[in-house]
């Protein structure tokens, strides 16, 4: 897939942890491939998960009552918003393939990368009212409510509890899913889909 661009949002603390194997392998395998990959550190980069005042740079169109989601959708349209946002937005728009790579915390992404999503995917940039799910503007949850095409999950249970051949073999079926990965069909996550009775 060469001349293919991914962007993979990473976050994890330790360069030495088992998520970090996961992401040098994406790196290399995709690298193989011809692709251009950027990876999103977020640690690295210490970013700025916190929603705030801060991230527009603009005047406010509420001085009075602060509300986060139309100020910064106010401010996305006059590109107002913090340097770190628009960075990350523009890699975003570039890339044909986006991979978060995360440990599941209480079933969920780190706070960090959450914060990436409440900061990053904001209202004018990856959806708009109307404008999301199958006609978001970034064609499961968020990603998908965004417009993502969304691919099944890679999920490795428990590496930490796994044998040093267990967690070489789940880093190896993922990169061999990698191999692959331009000819897989999204996963089903249409509207109806999330709220079936």
């Amino acid at each position: 897939m060469a001349g293919k661009k991914v962007l993979i949002v990473y976050a994890h603390q330790e360069p030495k942890s088992f998520n970090a194997a996961l992401k040098e392998v994406a790196v290399d395998e995709l690298s193989k491939q011809g692709c251009t990959v950027t990876v999103s550190d977020l640690y690295a980069m210490n970013f700025e998960p916190r929603a705030t005042r801060n991230d527009i740079t603009g005047a406010l169109s509420n001085p009075e009552v602060f509300n986060y989601g139309v100020e910064s959708y106010e401010a996305h349209k006059r590109r107002e918003l913090a340097k770190d946002i628009l960075e990350e937005q523009k890699k975003v728009q570039e890339a044909d393939l986006v991979i978060f790579q995360f440990p599941l915390y209480w079933f969920s992404v780190p706070a960090i990368m959450k914060g990436w999503m409440d900061r990053v995917l904001c209202q004018g940039f990856a959806f708009d009212i109307p404008g999301f799910y199958d006609s978001g503007f970034l064609k499961h949850g968020a990603l998908h409510f965004c417009g993502f095409k969304v691919l099944a999950p890679q999920v490795n249970f428990g590496p930490e509890y796994s044998s040093e051949e267990e967690r070489k073999a789940m880093v190896a079926s993922w990169a061999q899913r990698l191999k692959g990965i331009w000819k897989e069909e999204p996963i089903d996550c249409t509207p109806t889909w999330y709220f079936r009775e």
